[in-house]
């Protein structure tokens, strides 16, 4: 009889099976954007629904409906979408299956304010239902300002559009930010919710149709070398960093109304950390996942202003150059108020109070005009208990390290020692590199295109729930209330084009550590 190490966790193995059994092409259906004149429809939504369509997931008869406020006709419509294809897709229009796709492609002009004009829009969904066989089935997306949010779904419930039929489905897409603190995520919450059920709302954040986010979970759970070392007995820490080398770009003045803190750390961050530290689900079902990520998110220790004003630096990049080119400051971009006191760089030390990862800080750093683009996330093991080595080289041998790379080449590698060529025993560490879009051949997907397919079918395991929302903004809105306080510490600075004030290296040099180097 074999025996089973009792620490050594057991995966499921039907944990993964379920991915592969699911059907993958959508019902037809009718996607309506809410601010089709925008650039996230012409980037990224457009483009996907292309894809789609050159991969055959959608099904026969898909529609899209733009609407905005903007006058213009069904052709001009078109001819603006083959347009962003042209600019913006992975793929380049193709004449047959573009003269498809056109054909399902509408617009309606219409005010966010008005219920006539929701009236309307349900008249012409209506006919695309009997024209095209779209079944009543319908994506709504909101592709407009947040504060329109709550207005265009109390007028989509007021006008009939919300309301699913028997046999169909009516589902929300709503786009980040949900919400600038915990009172006002808790209020659109509420708003969404008096119109269209949980199972309806989709709240979006693009970081989760990234491939490498998520093979976080298959390579933490489909490969058992690695869960079993996932834990504080093997673990020392973690950083997650998230480093963009670009400065404002034209959204100034939403990013000196927002901060860094609530533009990266309550979405992007948290969704990535979640995974890292998430327990194993019992299996792939949406609600599964996401009461483990939920879980995480309950365990995150909330801190004392005291102990905030140690473990949250906060700083706003000066003038500098970032490779090789002069880098104006963060007041001196176009939009920012000369007193401003709003964030670009943010470096955060937390604890998670769980079993698995108690005594295991997290580290997370983010920022605007850093010297490069990168996201990875590093796990750095433990140095092995005794110094074996040590005597027969210069230092100590380097503690193993395993990177998750998100963007720019996502991919994951793995540092360990080895004895390096000659008479003597020195170890020099050493890496395997894993690529993503080399290993397999092939080009990953766009986030977009992953997330719209996955509402189509109804699987929203990749989009945030209610109290994941929530639970965030609670970690967050403690920080922004400790900022506002008097005795709050002041702003520090940086120079565009370094990783940050010396502020954040202190933050791990107090526990004898440093941040990667990358």
């Amino acid at each position: 009889m074999s025996a089973v190490s009792s620490q050594e966790p057991i995966i499921p193995e039907n944990v993964f099976r379920q991915e592969g059994r699911r059907r993958r092409t959508a019902a037809p259906c009718t996607v309506v954007i809410f601010g089709a004149s925008g650039d996230l429809t012409r980037r990224k939504l457009v483009p996907a629904l292309y894809n789609l369509t050159v991969e055959q997931l959608l099904g026969a008869g898909c529609s899209l409906v733009g609407y905005a406020r903007r006058e213009k006709s069904h052709a001009q419509f078109r001819e603006e979408m083959h347009g962003a294809i042209q600019a913006f897709s992975r793929r380049k229009p193709d004449p047959a299956i573009w003269s498809g796709l056109e054909q399902g492609i509408y617009y309606c002009q219409g005010s966010f304010e008005d219920l006539e004009h929701y009236r309307q829009l349900k008249a012409m969904l209506d006919g695309l239902d009997r024209e095209r066989g779209t079944g009543g089935n319908r994506l709504f997306y909101l592709a407009t300002p947040p504060s329109y949010y709550a207005q265009i779904v109390r007028l989509l419930g007021e006008s009939g559009l919300a309301e699913e039929m028997p046999g169909s489905w009516s589902r929300i897409i709503v786009e980040k930010p949900f919400g600038h603190d915990l009172e006002s995520a808790h209020a659109l919450n509420g708003e969404i919710g008096d119109v269209f059920q949980e199972e309806q709302i989709y709240r979006i954040d693009h970081y989760l149709g990234k491939e490498t986010v998520q093979n976080i979970l298959a390579f933490r759970l489909g490969n058992a070398i690695f869960e079993p070392l996932w834990n504080n007995r093997f673990v020392d820490h973690v950083e997650l960093t998230v480093a963009e080398s670009l400065g404002m770009e034209g959204r100034g003045a939403y990013f000196d109304e927002a901060g860094i803190l609530r533009d990266m750390v309550q979405n992007h961050i948290f969704q990535v950390l979640t995974l890292v530290a998430m327990e194993p689900p019992v299996t792939l079902e949406a609600d599964e996942v996401r009461d483990e990520k939920v879980k995480v998110l309950k365990s995150i220790r909330l801190l004392s202003p005291t102990e905030i004003y140690r473990s949250v630096v906060r700083a706003q990049y000066l003038g500098g150059a970032v490779a090789g080119k002069p880098a104006r400051g963060f007041l001196d971009e176009p939009n920012i108020p000369p007193d401003s006191r709003t964030e670009t760089y943010v470096a955060i030390r937390l604890e998670l109070e769980s079993w698995r990862w108690a005594g295991v800080p997290f580290y997370i750093r983010t920022g605007k005009r850093l010297p490069r683009r990168v996201t990875e996330v590093s796990i750095h093991f433990k140095h092995p208990p005794y110094a074996l080595f040590q005597s027969e080289s210069s230092s100590s041998p380097s503690a193993n390290v395993m990177v998750l790379r998100i963007q720019p080449d996502e991919g994951m590698s793995l540092t360990f020692n080895s004895k390096a060529p000659g008479q003597i025993m020195r170890l020099d560490p050493v890496r395997m590199d894993f690529n993503y879009a080399t290993s397999f051949g092939a080009e990953p997907s766009e986030a977009y295109e992953r997330l719209l397919l996955d509402c189509m079918i109804g699987d929203s395991t990749l989009f945030t729930r209610r109290d994941e929302v929530e639970l965030s903004w609670r970690y967050i809105t403690s920080i922004l209330e400790a900022w506002r306080r008097p005795d709050a510490p002041g702003l520090a600075t940086y120079e565009a084009g370094t990783w940050g004030p010396a502020e954040g290296d202190l933050l791990l040099h107090r526990d004898g550590r440093r941040w990667r180097r990358l």
